[in-house]
This record gives C-alpha cells, sequence and structure tokens, in this order.
C-alpha cells in the first residue's frame, strides 16, 4: 500500500514539472508574439509614414513650394502656425486622408520661406507624428 502511495505522489510532482514548464514556455513565446506584434506595428507605421511623406514632399517640390496648393492636392488644410503658412494633412489609422476627428496621424509641411542665394529656393521642413503619440519622422524639403 505504502509504495503505491510513493508511486502516486512521484507521478503528481513529475506532472506539476511539466505543467511547470510548459507554463514558462508559454509565458516566453506570449513575450516573443508581443514584441513581434509591436515591432510590426511600428515598421508598418513607419513605412506608410514615408510613403505619405514622399507623396507630400513631391508635391510641394511640384507646385514650387506652394504651401496651399500642396495642402489642396494632397486632402489636407493650408493653415498659419507661429507666422508660418504650412500644410496640415490628417490620416485614419488605415492611413488614408481623413479629417480632423478621425484623425491617427498628422503630416504637416511648414514653409520657411524662400532661401537667400542666386538658387532661391523655398525650403520648408515636413514631419509626420502619431497624434496619441510622439514624432515618426522628420527632414527639410525645398522647391524651386
Amino acid at each position: 500500500m505504502n509504495s503505491s502511495r510513493s508511486r502516486s505522489t512521484l507521478f503528481l510532482m513529475e506532472q506539476l514539472i511539466v505543467v511547470a514548464t510548459f507554463a514558462v514556455c508559454a509565458a516566453a513565446c506570449i513575450k516573443i508574439l508581443t514584441a513581434s506584434y509591436f515591432m510590426a506595428t511600428e515598421t508598418r507605421d513607419t513605412s506608410n509614414a514615408i510613403r505619405a511623406a514622399e507623396s507630400s514632399a513631391e508635391c510641394y517640390k511640384a507646385v514650387s513650394g506652394d504651401i496651399e496648393m500642396t495642402a489642396r492636392i494632397m486632402g489636407g488644410v493650408a493653415v498659419n502656425i507661429d507666422g508660418s503658412a504650412a500644410a496640415v494633412i490628417y490620416y485614419d489609422k488605415d492611413w488614408r486622408v481623413s479629417g480632423e476627428q478621425d484623425a491617427a496621424y498628422l503630416l504637416r509641411i511648414t514653409d520657411d520661406g524662400p532661401a537667400a542665394g542666386p538658387a532661391a529656393l523655398s525650403s520648408g521642413s515636413l514631419s509626420v507624428e502619431k497624434l496619441n503619440g510622439g514624432e515618426i519622422l522628420a527632414f527639410p524639403v525645398a522647391a524651386r
């Protein structure tokens, strides 16, 4: 009778070790999957931000630095920010142009005015940011 009791105790301990090992492996897998999900989301946002920024920068260049025309073509609005003209374009969570109330991302092109010198470039800055969290990318733009 005593040997069957020790066998069942040994069996239960063995099962507990297997369950504990499985739980540790499952926790590690969940952590890895969560990290990969956030990394994929960040990569998708960066890729879409680059695409939107390239389109806007090319538009800004094509209209010779005209902020109002850039805003109109890209589906945004022209605004005045701290005395500088700017084109503001709102995007929803799926990176479609949207209104301010549905927006998750903001693309802003600010006109810094004409540069001095013989080149006569109109220069500005372009930034893309999440509305609930930080800047995704920013760089200077120029048009002739």
